[in-house]
């Protein structure tokens, strides 16, 4: 059922900043958001659908510079469409997890893997309160809300206090923390409907213990 949903709302096609990727993407995103919020159960937004600026962003620069995640295990935290977690396996990055708390999320997150022909381990669960050791943690577009900002931000130092390397890529959205370091800039093409911009500047920075 999850899967079917998924593809009946999403066309397989490369990812505007990451062609080397090929992604389930909404064909119609109004219309996805709407039979999401209408369907009769309560339901995440469709986060999975979408490949957002951080993820883009990350995407590239694990594919530019191989060596951050390859034979090293990594985390692709909030996976959302598994744009990330495919990247970094195509990176040569071993093992993969992708994790979500939605089950439609991690659906197309295997699908994506699937279409990619990659490995890629799914997990449904909420990891911020674990204390979980990888090599590399990824993280796209997760401080969007204070909330948010609040769970994530000690876990991620953490991860860096157990040695794993950070990595979170932002198109300054508001929560971001201060204190990170700047590892790379570009101009990412975003889904205009939803951004209301053509294009966002994002930011993939490395988060530290302290």
């Amino acid at each position: 059922m999850l899967l079917e949903f998924v593809h009946t709302h999403t066309v397989a096609a490369p990812v505007p900043f990451v062609p080397e990727v090929t992604l389930l993407q909404a064909d119609d995103p109004i219309a996805l958001w709407e039979a999401t919020e209408s369907g009769g159960t309560a339901q995440p937004p469709p986060f999975w659908a979408f490949a957002w600026a951080g993820g883009q962003a990350l995407a590239r620069h694990v594919l530019d510079d191989p060596d951050l995640v390859a034979g090293r295990s990594v985390l692709d935290l909030a996976t959302g469409s598994g744009l990330v977690a495919v990247a970094a396996a195509k990176a040569g990055a071993r093992p993969v997890t992708a994790n979500d708390i939605d089950p439609y999320s991690l659906a197309a997150a295997q699908a994506n893997a699937d279409t990619n022909g990659v490995r890629v381990e799914t997990v449904e669960a909420d990891l911020l309160d674990t204390d979980g050791r990888f090599g590399v943690v990824l993280a796209g577009d997760v401080f969007y809300s204070r909330e948010m900002a609040n769970r994530v931000l000690p876990f991620l130092r953490r991860a860096a206090f157990h040695g794993a390397l950070v990595l979170v890529g932002d198109p300054g959205r508001a929560y971001l923390p201060e204190g990170l370091i700047e590892r790379a800039v570009y101009d990412v093409p975003v889904v205009e409907e939803l951004e209301s911009v053509p294009f966002r500047r994002t930011t993939v920075w490395q988060l530290t213990a302290s």
